[in-house]
Order: structure tokens, then sequence, then C-alpha cells
């Protein structure tokens, strides 16, 4: 494949949109070690149904049109 200048673009994009994700990863991380167990199992569990709900919505939305 032959690299072209919007390929080296992607490619930058996407390792600067990862470093950032993990950078964004490692700060969240932090702050859970700093909460008891239980406060961060609640947060999980309130944030794992909230993605299931927008899963949901969203597959209910496609398959409607």
């Amino acid at each position: 494949m032959k690299r072209t200048h919007i390929n080296v673009f992607v490619e930058r994009t996407v390792m600067i949109a990862l470093v950032a994700l993990l950078l964004v990863f490692g700060v969240v991380l932090g702050a859970v070690a700093h909460f008891p167990v239980s406060v961060s199992l609640v947060a999980a569990a309130v944030i794992g149904g909230w993605l299931a709900v927008f899963a949901v919505r969203e597959r209910l939305s496609r398959t409607s049109k």
C-alpha cells in the first residue's frame, strides 16, 4: 500500500487519539484508586447500565429505519 499524505495524517490522528485515551484512562484509574471499592463498583454499575441503555436505543433506532 502506497503511503500518501492522507494515510500519514490518519495514522498520526489515530495515534494521537490513542495516546489521549490512554492518558484519560490513567487519570480515571488514578481517581478510582482513591475511592472505596463499594463506590467504584456502584459507579461502574451505573456507567454500565447507561451504556447498555444507549446500545439498546441505538440498535432499536437502526432496525426501525
